[in-house]
């Protein structure tokens, strides 16, 4: 995939908790605190218009984060923001940098991800009937719904980077997941990490 702009240096960068932006998935945001809608105007100026969403954690923010590019905006009536983010690569953070914009930015290495800026990727080891059958459980267990038809008919990237998105993983979970090097590594993870909840759930039952 070609990209139309030069992937820039220096990045503003979103750091949100338990909420991590997957290669070529999309994400839905609702700016509404005045640093970040201040973060989305000069975005928007810029010819790449992307923006870092990369997760705090005890060092101060993850190694590792992904830049979506603003793909759709509209107001609301009180003047927040609803955004829709379309993946674009991962980066790597080099250094957070001051400035006079009231939000973070940083430094940023795009040279590890060359992947991501390419076609979708496919897992041949996908078991399908195993995985569904898997996460039918651990919705069960979590109370948890979704379209199982819409989720038959989705690629393979689609179906794997939507689940690490959206299943309640810890946030150190899920930076895993956005780390995995490749789809099937991401897809062996996300397995992982479903069986590992479940069998937690098995022995707090056994427990009562």
């Amino acid at each position: 995939m070609a990209l139309r702009f030069e992937l820039p240096d220096r990045l503003a960068l979103f750091p949100l908790p338990g909420a991590v932006l997957m290669p070529r998935s999309r994400m839905p945001l609702h700016i509404f605190e005045p640093r970040y809608l201040q973060m989305l105007e000069d975005t928007l100026k810029t010819d790449h218009r992307l923006i870092g969403m990369i997760q705090p954690d005890s060092d101060g923010l993850a190694a590792i984060g992904c830049a979506g590019r603003v793909v759709a905006f509209s107001e609301t009536g009180d003047g927040r923001m609803m955004i829709s983010l379309g993946a674009v690569s991962r980066f790597r953070l080099q250094d957070v940098t001051e400035g006079f914009a009231p939000y973070l930015q940083g430094q940023v290495d795009w040279s590890s991800f060359a992947r991501d800026r390419g076609g979708p990727e496919h897992d041949a080891g996908l078991d399908r009937d195993a995985l569904f059958a898997l996460l039918s459980r651990y919705m069960e267990t979590q109370d948890l719904s979704t379209d199982w038809d819409a989720a038959a008919k989705a690629e393979d990237e689609l179906l794997i980077n939507s689940l690490s998105m959206m299943l309640p993983f810890s946030a150190g979970d899920k930076q895993a997941l956005l780390e995995s090097p490749s789809l099937s590594d991401r897809r062996e993870l996300l397995v992982g990490l479903i069986e590992f909840a479940l069998h937690g759930g098995e022995n707090e039952e056994r427990m009562q």
